[in-house]
């Protein structure tokens, strides 16, 4: 292994807080005066690049270190203490280089976690030093941003975190975003917080967030005439009464920058509809079903926000009124009063389509306003294209039966995950034949797909990349146009 270690035994300046600023500084969101290509500027220096992961093919990783059971050494403890004690002053580099000689791997998810912060400098290099010796691995010629490289060894690894790993991971991210704090503080979350990264921005607390509008798409020409019908793709959904559709200029660009995080009333209803850049997947929820005993401000609905972190690239998002995390695949609550109450918010299909054949499908549809109701200009294109090669965040392993930003129509009617290429299914539909998986059949909708049992009812459905879909669903079914013959 090559050797990165530093002479000095403490950094001499605060270099943690200061790559902390630079990157909220990066990720500030535009003013309503902010063009468009200055907001994905900024946006663009707030990720990592992409890590080249291969379409279609499984990634190669080293053999797991062994890793033992039960308490860290008490030097160990010590030594991390001193580490995330010094994080708003000088960091204590000499700790981290004890830290590599400690032969327990658990600790290279701190380590890893660290690295998020140091991208460059003695400080890392210390870093990436104890990491390699403490799960005898080897990061020199690795492919991708280092951060990246060693999160998704330890997540495809499963490595245990040691315990009291939340203690030391809230004290980092805490000093991004003090908000954070309610979420670390339930000590029955359902999180695993190995797998939850920063994506360099803050959560959204404003209240001029909270309801996006929605205007007449004939009501609003020069809104709407700016859509090509062809090229730009929308969100739609439906209820018993009313239509609704999200734009996007292409098919990784939502409104917002780096994910939609609308609230808004659709035929009567309140849908919160998060919408993650970084895995493909807009999904809606009912959010007017509300438990009993739950402060809401006297608003009698959820409203869900973006946390700012992710969970294995998929966005995190939160319940602005009790500070409830939630799994945006699941809609289940997973922290804070929620979860004890067993909150599961009820989905609702989104049909991915271009937007001319949403209109000419649902002519009296809606829109939401080109700046969200909210005064505020979005780049057409947020990521700029830095996930064309894979995405931009660890996930860890991936499962090879398909590229991993395939775009996968997906369904989980009674628990069991169901997944169809979307390109393929149009075509095999456009082709005159039926699109089928067991009891599940997939049908045309307004150019794109919805899903629907055998016996004719309709199965709530979405689109995501298949990576997305896949590390939430390990066990998901497949189909595929060999499957029809």
């Amino acid at each position: 292994m090559t050797s990165r270690r530093s002479s000095a035994g403490r950094s001499t300046t605060s270099v943690f807080v200061t790559a902390c600023a630079v990157l909220l500084a990066a990720c500030t969101p535009a003013s309503p005066q902010t063009r468009p290509s200055q907001a994905a500027t900024a946006d663009a220096a707030s990720a990592p690049a992409a890590a080249g992961v291969a379409p279609g093919a499984a990634r190669d990783f080293p053999p797991a270190p062994d890793a033992p059971a039960g308490p860290l050494a008490a030097r160990t403890a010590e030594l991390l203490d001193m580490v995330f004690s010094s994080l708003q002053g000088s960091l204590d580099t000499a700790a981290i280089r004890e830290l590599g000689g400690t032969d327990d791997a658990r600790v290279a998810w701190l380590l890893a976690d660290l690295l998020r912060f140091l991208p460059s400098g003695p400080n890392h290099d210390v870093a990436v030093d104890s990491f390699e010796r403490l799960t005898g691995t080897d990061i020199d010629g690795a492919d991708g941003d280092v951060w990246n490289v060693v999160t998704d060894r330890l997540i495809a690894w499963d490595l245990p975190a040691p315990r009291g790993y939340v203690t030391w991971k809230r004290q980092l991210l805490e000093l991004v975003e003090p908000g954070w704090a309610p979420f670390f503080a339930d000590s029955d979350a359902d999180i695993d917080w190995r797998l939850v990264s920063w994506v360099a921005c803050r959560s959204t607390t404003g209240p001029s967030t909270r309801w996006m509008r929605r205007a007449w798409g004939a009501a609003s020409p020069r809104w709407t005439t700016r859509l090509s019908p062809t090229p730009t793709a929308a969100a739609g959904i439906r209820t018993t009464s009313s239509c609704s559709a999200w734009s996007s200029a292409s098919r990784r660009g939502p409104i917002p920058r780096t994910s939609w995080r609308s609230t808004t009333r659709v035929g009567g209803r309140r849908i919160g509809m998060p919408y993650c850049t970084l895995c493909g997947s807009a999904q809606a929820y009912l959010t007017d079903e509300v438990v009993d005993d739950v402060d809401l401000e006297g608003t009698g609905s959820y409203e869900l926000r973006t946390t700012g972190l992710l969970s294995r690239s998929n966005k995190v998002m939160y319940e602005f009124h009790t500070g409830s995390v939630f799994d945006t695949f699941t809609g289940e609550a997973v922290s804070g009063p929620l979860h004890d109450a067993g909150v599961m918010l009820e989905p609702i299909t989104v049909v991915t389509a271009r937007w001319g054949d949403w209109k000419q499908a649902h002519p009296d549809t809606t829109i939401v306003a080109q700046d969200g109701g909210i005064g505020r200009d979005y780049p057409d294109d947020p990521l700029r294209g830095r996930d064309d090669g894979g995405p931009i965040f660890p996930i860890g392993d991936v499962d090879p039966r398909l590229p991993v930003q395939e775009e996968v129509g997906v369904v989980a009617p009674d628990g069991t995950a169901v997944a169809f290429p979307a390109d393929a299914a149009r075509e095999t539909l456009a082709s005159g034949e039926e699109v089928r998986l067991g009891d599940v059949r997939v049908r045309a909708s307004a150019g794109g797909l919805t899903a629907e049992l055998g016996d004719g009812r309709p199965v709530t459905s979405h689109q995501a990349f298949w990576f997305a879909w896949s590390r939430f669903h390990p066990e998901t079914r497949l189909w595929t146009p060999v499957l029809n013959n």
